[in-house]
């Protein structure tokens, strides 16, 4: 077997600028897999965070009428406890199940605000400020004045719906809206804050305020609309989740309620979850297409060193170690290409994972249903120029059995013909 080895490696060089070329097809293709793999894994883990975030939580509990509704708004479907007996007993218990560290209640409803011009539409947010601000870090994104305070009848916004409604921070707003009985009211809270994102949702839509003055205002007393449970990481979330369900189920409140892990309470993650699997494929198809420029060069091989194939048979080398010489000469090619490919994507990734890709003109595009972050940064791991440099190294070796055969079962007599 080292000698075969030796002499794969040997033929290689052969003909040199073939064999280059080969390498630098195979380099390619594997570090466009890394450089790829980081890319699409680094919009897919910043995505899937924004919507536990702003959305789904590592679980979501609202009422089974208002997830059928959900784009509505609607008040009349709200979470407020098992049978009956209020949001925050509820909450108590929910944090009282293993791995649940926190329930972060929020309520969500259509406002309006008009101006000297316009009628600006918006959605206002319910929060508990302490654990708003301790779950999604939105106290970070203050560029001006301060968070919302429980009790106080004040919002926070983002920079672009504080210019649409052409206030700063200090001045009062009166906000218009629906209670929970669909009776039309308004409200003047003064703006405590301002922060500032990327993402239209934040920066041109929502506005907070405390969730006992949204309860007040809408007529909804110790309720919400969506409970968000926090476990200590979104990836061990299933395993606390039977146990959040066998709460709801020995309150008897499971067919009342929708209780999801984040990665089933939003259509979105469920969709991007079938993309990675999709994205997989790609990466294969583009090895696989470099793979082809190495067959090309292996069916030369063969052809060229048909008589020489003739003269090892007849000297007695088995028509499998005929196979095994040739998957040898393009596993080598394959190893090397690869090893090249993974250390160069490694490099490109490593050194754009520090600036990022900046989406600012897509994000600004977008509406305010899809959740992503202006600036993305690609995701340097040693895993993925592993899994690159595997794949290149199998991909080429599976490919050259395709000439490797051809080779193996030429005739030592046909073969010897050959000139």
């Amino acid at each position: 077997m080292k000698f075969l080895w030796t002499l794969a490696a040997k033929n290689l060089f052969r003909n040199r600028l073939r064999s280059i070329v080969s390498i630098i097809a195979i380099a390619i293709s594997v570090m466009v897999v890394v450089f790829a793999r980081g890319l699409v894994t680094g919009f897919i883990d910043s995505t899937f965070s924004l919507y536990i975030k702003y959305d789904t939580g590592h679980i979501k509990v609202v009422n089974q009428e208002y997830r059928q509704k959900e784009r509505l708004f609607s008040l009349n479907y709200p979470v407020d406890g098992f049978n009956g007996e209020g949001l925050t007993s509820m909450i108590k218990k929910l944090e009282g199940v293993e791995g649940i560290e926190m329930a972060v209640p929020r309520i969500k409803f259509g406002a309006m605000a008009s101006t000297d011009d316009d009628l600006i539409t918006m959605l206002g947010w319910g929060v508990d400020p302490a654990k708003e601000s301790k779950f999604t870090g939105i106290e970070k994104q203050l560029v001006e004045g301060r968070m919302i305070r429980p009790g106080e009848k004040e919002i926070l916004l983002g920079k672009g719906l504080l210019k649409k409604l052409n206030r700063q921070v200090g001045d009062k707003v009166t906000i218009l809206y629906n209670t929970s009985f669909n009776s039309f009211k308004g409200a003047t809270l003064r703006i405590a804050g301002v922060i500032e994102s990327g993402m239209p949702l934040l920066n041109d839509t929502i506005f907070y305020l405390p969730l006992d003055i949204a309860q007040e205002l809408l007529i909804m007393p110790d309720q919400a609309t969506e409970v968000l449970l926090v476990t200590p990481n979104a990836k061990e979330a299933a395993a606390f989740y039977p146990g959040v369900k066998e709460l709801f189920t020995a309150e008897g409140a499971e067919e009342r309620y929708s209780v999801e892990p984040w990665n089933k309470a939003n259509s979105v993650l469920e969709y991007m979850q079938v993309a990675i699997r999709i994205y997989d494929v790609i990466y294969v198809f583009l090895v696989l297409l470099a793979s082809i420029v190495v067959i090309n060069t292996m069916v030369m091989i063969v052809k060229e060193r048909t008589r020489e194939i003739g003269m090892m048979t007849a000297l007695g080398l088995q028509s499998r170690d005929i196979l095994k010489l040739f998957i040898m000469e393009g596993t080598v090619m394959g190893i090397t290409g690869s090893l090249l490919g993974a250390v160069l994507g490694g490099i490109v990734t490593r050194v754009l994972s520090v600036n990022g890709f900046d989406y600012s003109a897509i994000v600004s595009g977008m509406g305010d249903e899809f959740l992503m972050n202006p600036i993305i940064y690609p995701t340097f791991s040693v895993t993925h120029m592993i899994y690159g440099f595997l794949l290149g190294v199998i991909v080429t070796a599976v490919t050259c059995i395709i000439p490797a055969r051809r080779a193996a079962r030429l005739e030592p007599s046909e073969a010897l013909r050959e000139f």
